[in-house]
């Protein structure tokens, strides 16, 4: 058991890295802060575009976008990004290389959540809106999206988990989050407790995230 705790639970490692793995945890932070709402506001576009528009030409342009993106991997999208634009006489900082192939990436996604949660809304409510002398934008903003979105919250937040876990493919572009800093830390070290400490800081971060998913869930299996 001690060899296990020696190896895994090094206590005087862990407070060692700590300051390194949390300079790791802010960047990873950041990160996600950066390319959540983007990927959410690509995503919204994407499925008021397909959802709204009267073109056939357009919703058969945002399904091939959605479909081409949620089957092409993140990783190889990222080093695309990053690594062929120099090419095209563009060189990106890392951080926008990310950005862009994250937002290409995610909002693909979103879209997906957000169009499922425009159909689940009756088109009554829109009809209904309509009547009291709403415009179709201002029933679009005032009653549709905002019962759509309520309708899909857990899964908007589950796939906002998958991204911030996603961002340790940063490390491939140099990139200090977490996961980077862990191994780096563990290479230099010999141990792998740099990596067991991140893995329970993923766990504290994201752990309250998926407990209120599952709440959410709760109330909308109960309201349905």
């Amino acid at each position: 058991m001690s060899d296990i705790l020696d190896t895994f639970f090094n206590a005087a490692i862990a407070a060692q890295v700590l300051p390194f793995l949390a300079d790791g945890l802010f960047i990873t932070l950041q990160l996600s802060l950066l390319t959540i709402p983007l990927g959410l506001a690509g995503g919204l576009a994407l499925a008021l575009l397909h959802s709204q528009s009267g073109s056939r030409a357009c919703r058969i342009a945002v399904n091939v976008y959605v479909d081409f993106f949620r089957s092409f991997p993140q990783l190889v999208l990222l080093i695309f990004v990053s690594f062929a634009t120099p090419f095209l006489g563009i060189d990106l900082p890392p951080i926008l290389s990310l950005a862009i192939s994250f937002t290409l990436s995610t909002s693909a996604y979103y879209c997906e959540i957000i169009r499922a949660g425009i159909q689940s809304v009756p088109g009554g409510q829109t009809e209904a809106a309509r009547s009291t002398g709403m415009s179709t934008v201002q029933a679009l903003i005032h009653v549709v999206l905002p019962q759509a979105l309520r309708n899909v919250t857990p899964d908007l937040i589950g796939n906002s988990v998958e991204i911030v876990k996603a961002t340790s493919i940063a490390s491939v572009l140099g990139m200090s989050e977490l996961l980077y800093n862990a191994q780096s830390a563990q290479s230099v070290l010999f141990n792998p407790t740099p990596l067991t400490l991140a893995a329970l800081m993923y766990l504290a971060l994201l752990w309250p995230v998926v407990r209120l998913i599952s709440t959410l869930e709760g109330r909308r299996r109960r309201r349905h």
